[in-house]
């Protein structure tokens, strides 16, 4: 599944904020999205997942054996086909325990009707071998409770996103928050799901070591625009990208 922007372009009054001739997210398996503070990284997932209407500009998204145009999409229609982003900032539901959490985010939509009867009773076995797999595989405070910290609750986000089993996912600052050892046990994870074919992941953040770490490409956006995409390698040794971003 391939992610394409075309021309887009968001602007606040006179203010321009992104300014893309052309990008594509979702060849590369794993990829990184990095940039100085105000580069417009979070303004364009928000294009990208619309959450955020462009100022002008096409959005399209290619599966296999179709072309969903987003730009007449609303985000949770664009999540439905797919695309799904975490969340900057924590959004935990202190309504919902851990596990009821991520069993909302695990059942698909279905139309009621008489066939769909009859197949409930699999998917909800299989929603809690996924729901138990997920909560097992991280030290939750409890486990059977409720998300209590800031940094359970970010990882409750991540892990919503990835029981929906999205075909693209945007994982914006994922490891903020989160100690070392569940950012590693995270993007362990990710990668593995994204080698096993599962999905293609885009990954936005300021952690250098983790993006060269994990990424197989890597796109430097400054100032609204993309200014140079590769391999980790030939990011990190790019002048643009060292002058702008990594301050050499």
């Amino acid at each position: 599944m391939k992610l394409e922007a075309t021309n887009l372009t968001k602007a606040y009054h006179a203010h321009e904020v992104v300014n893309i001739e052309k990008v594509t997210f979702g060849a590369g398996g794993l990829e990184g999205l990095i940039g100085p503070n105000g580069a417009g990284k979070s303004t364009l997932m928000g294009l990208l997942t619309r959450r955020i209407a462009p100022t002008s500009g096409t959005i399209n998204l290619h599966s296999d054996d179709k072309t969903h145009a987003l730009n007449p999409l609303r985000s949770h229609q664009v999540a439905r086909i797919g695309l799904i982003k975490t969340n900057q900032r924590i959004q935990g539901f202190d309504s919902l325990t851990i596990r009821d959490s991520l069993r909302l985010a695990a059942t698909p939509p279905r139309s009621e009707g008489f066939t769909s009867l009859f197949s409930r009773q699999r998917d909800s076995e299989e929603i809690e071998e996924k729901v138990s797999r997920l909560v097992e595989a991280f030290p939750f405070t409890d486990r059977n409770g409720y998300a209590m910290s800031g940094g359970e609750k970010k990882l409750l986000d991540i892990l919503r996103c990835l029981i929906s089993e999205p075909k693209l996912l945007l994982m914006d600052e994922p490891t903020a928050g989160l100690p070392e050892d569940i950012t590693r046990s995270v993007m362990d994870m990710v990668r593995e799901r994204v080698l096993a074919g599962h999905m293609r992941v885009v990954v936005v953040e300021h952690d250098l070591p983790l993006i060269w770490e994990y990424c197989d490409y890597v796109h430097f956006l400054s100032e609204g625009a993309i200014l140079f995409e590769g391999a980790p390698e030939e990011v990190k040794a790019n002048r643009v990208v060292a002058e702008k971003y990594m301050g050499v």
